[in-house]
């Protein structure tokens, strides 16, 4: 029996190395890798540069806290900001700690601003922020709460991209608006850019924050260095991690300068967060990414799998009922179980991952190139046909 909490439902693969786009298990086996961890290895499996950071670093210092300077935190958090929106940020280690971190930015903003009383978000069905306890109460699924008690108060769930409905949903409580750009574990659901670009007036005329979760959609993800640059809109809180370490436990909530001044001494803080071997990383991961043509090979990589993608759905549409997302964060919603599809791949060597609406998620290292993308697709074209024997067997 195993010492671990049985919170996941585990495969028995177990990996022992990586290199680039693929994954080699115990007994020798390739998998060309087409979940990063969960959208987290953006540079894929022992890229040189990040070993490179990660072992100069090692060499110096590995903890101080945040009661000290920190030159890498510092290079960091310039670097996000002159690269986005932001005036400010902190660090921490998950996605779900910068959620947190933005909600209580979000919050502490209308106090400090003399209004205490607007402390609640509205949030969408189907959205996915975290599994701390105020992440799961954003989130609103019934699955993630039960069994937890009260769930945390602040939330105010809205059912579709529906700006009238957000409109009825906004009190003199309501602090700002929490979304995915794109819905991730919700099932690959791309949020229109029209709607993005409604919430951003509609914040602006009611005094409401638009706080986004970019932790999966983030860091290159789309073929921008953030999702909501396709929207051409900017969001006044927003919280990155996954991709941006690189598979390195990094977070990141950034804020404008008007949020971020009023998070005070003692209202936030981290022990490991901003940690100087997460920021060297973190930087590696920047030196990459932010590279002239880096986000356009992931772009024209991403409009490659698409059309692929698309191909396979006209093929298999006993299998495939519709392809979602965009740039490297990609979907397919299918008609059988989606688990029996991500098995499927399993079996013929390629990773994937589920999410809801009975979607396979697939979301390749950034760094992929077309040979990786033509592998995939010979794949997902032979798992289909094995599960459409399986079906008429």
């Amino acid at each position: 029996m195993s010492a671990l909490l049985p919170t996941y439902a585990r495969s028995e693969l177990s990996f022992v190395r990586g290199e680039g786009a693929f994954l080699f298990d115990d007994s020798g086996g390739r998998y060309l890798d087409y979940s990063s961890g969960i959208a987290v290895t953006a540079l894929g499996h022992a890229h040189p540069h990040l070993i490179e950071a990660l072992d100069a670093q090692a060499h110096k210092v590995w903890h101080v806290s945040n009661l000290y300077s920190i030159e890498e935190q510092e290079r960091l958090g310039q670097r996000l900001c002159d690269a986005t929106f932001a005036d400010r940020v902190f660090f921490a280690n998950s996605g779900a700690e910068a959620v947190e971190a933005a909600i209580k930015c979000a919050r502490r903003y209308h106090f400090a601003n003399g209004a205490p009383e607007r402390y609640r978000l509205i949030t969408f069905e189907g959205a996915f922020h975290g599994r701390t306890l105020a992440a799961i109460a954003a989130g609103g699924q019934a699955k993630q709460l039960e069994g937890f008690g009260p769930p945390v108060d602040g939330f105010d769930k809205v059912t579709g991209f529906d700006i009238d409905a957000v409109k009825e949903a906004v009190t003199e409580q309501t602090a700002g608006v929490l979304l995915e750009p794109i819905m991730g574990e919700g099932g690959m659901r791309e949020v229109p850019y029209r709607f993005l670009q409604d919430l951003r007036a509609l914040c602006d005329e009611e005094g409401l924050l638009l706080v986004l979760d970019e932790v999966q959609s983030g860091v290159g993800r789309t073929g921008r260095f953030y999702a909501h640059e396709w929207a051409e809109i900017t969001p006044d809180i927003m919280s990155s991690a996954k991709g941006l370490g690189g598979g390195f436990p990094v977070g990141a909530c950034l804020t404008t300068e008007a949020v971020g001044q009023a998070m005070v001494p003692g209202t936030h803080g981290s022990t490991f967060g901003g940690n100087p071997m997460a920021m060297a990383v973190g930087n590696a991961v920047l030196d990459v990414v932010l590279e002239p043509g880096f986000l356009e090979h992931v772009a024209q990589m991403g409009l490659k799998l698409k059309q692929q993608l698309a191909g396979l759905a006209d093929g298999h549409s006993e299998i495939i009922a519709e392809i979602r997302g965009q740039g490297l964060m990609m979907g397919l919603r299918c008609k059988p179980e989606n688990v029996k599809l991500v098995a499927a791949l399993r079996d013929r060597g390629m990773l994937t991952v589920p999410a809801g609406d009975n979607v396979v998620r697939l979301l390749p290292p950034l760094i992929v190139g077309e040979d990786e993308i033509d592998l995939a697709t010979q794949t997902i074209d032979a798992a289909c046909a094995d599960l459409k024997s399986d079906m008429k067997s």
